[in-house]
């Protein structure tokens, strides 16, 4: 089986997919992608068989583009998930002795995540989007220039580099979830499992009310709820919404009548969380 994750190593996208990789009892080859869609549409045109992606990150919320596709992919689902705890550190290359750091590199999600540190320390300093923070530690290595990267500490393992500071991430509670994405269409299963459900409601007052009314009547706890836009008309969504409850018909009542009470409905999977 071929599973696809975001590259290059040294990324926390490699330490879930290499955590899910252990849990698997067949064998399995990893294939590494520039990006997020890159990983997803491998799924879909069939090059990999699964993939790994970010999902959403306690402190910036969700990954847009992990979600999207999710969302309005008809053929993609969700049959796993890891949380990740995401520590950052500031690397450098290790002959680096107090020169003027010009540039500090890493994906959006980890600037955003650092943010506070890096007003504090380098509030001058140009920050430079990446497509991964491994990708942003591997420039720092090829760079004749002094700059630095927010990278896992992995990274600096593999690109020989050295933590200028260690763990500069905003909040030490922060992780990110990751989700196994496939083509295949799973079960709806209650006890042990998170469920994931997008869909879409009229306009007319009360309508989302109605769909949340249902997951109350049947005491199925919500956990996370998040609207995104429709793409095609400003001031229409689609809502994100996982579901956790133990009892099997209780959940199958649910989603039936969910399903009935909605414009759209999309079941995207019930599963288990690795860690």
């Amino acid at each position: 089986m071929k599973i696809g994750y975001l590259g290059p190593n040294g990324t926390f996208s490699q330490q879930a997919v290499l955590l899910y990789q252990n849990s698997l009892e067949k064998e399995s080859t990893l294939l590494q992608y520039n990006n997020i869609y890159a990983a997803l549409e491998g799924v879909i045109h069939d090059e990999i068989e699964e993939c790994v992606v970010p999902l959403e990150n306690s402190i910036e919320g969700t990954v847009t583009s992990t979600i999207d596709l999710l969302i309005f992919t008809p053929e993609l689902y969700i049959k796993g998930e890891m949380v990740i705890p995401v520590w950052e550190d500031l690397l450098v290359k290790k002959d680096y002795n107090g020169e003027k750091i010009t540039k500090i590199l890493s994906h959006p999600q980890a600037l955003s995540q650092c943010a506070g540190f890096l007003r504090k320390h380098f509030k001058e300093v140009q920050l430079q989007p990446t497509n991964s923070t491994a990708e942003a530690a591997r420039m720092v290595a090829e760079s004749k220039e002094w700059i630095a990267s927010l990278s896992p500490k992995q990274a600096a393992k593999v690109y020989d580099l050295k933590a200028l500071y260690e763990s500069v991430q905003d909040d030490d509670q922060n992780k990110t979830r990751f989700v196994v994405v496939s083509k295949q269409k799973p079960k709806q299963v209650a006890k042990g499992k998170k469920t994931s459900i997008v869909f879409t409601t009229g306009h007319k007052p009360g309508d989302l009310y109605r769909v949340l009314d249902i997951i109350s009547i049947w005491d199925i706890n919500m956990t996370k709820i998040e609207s995104r836009p429709m793409k095609h008309q400003l001031g229409t969504y689609i809502f994100f919404v996982d579901l956790e409850t133990e009892t099997q018909e209780d959940l199958d009542a649910a989603l039936k009548m969910i399903a009935r009470k909605t414009t759209y409905f999309k079941f995207l999977g019930s599963y288990a969380v690795l860690q």
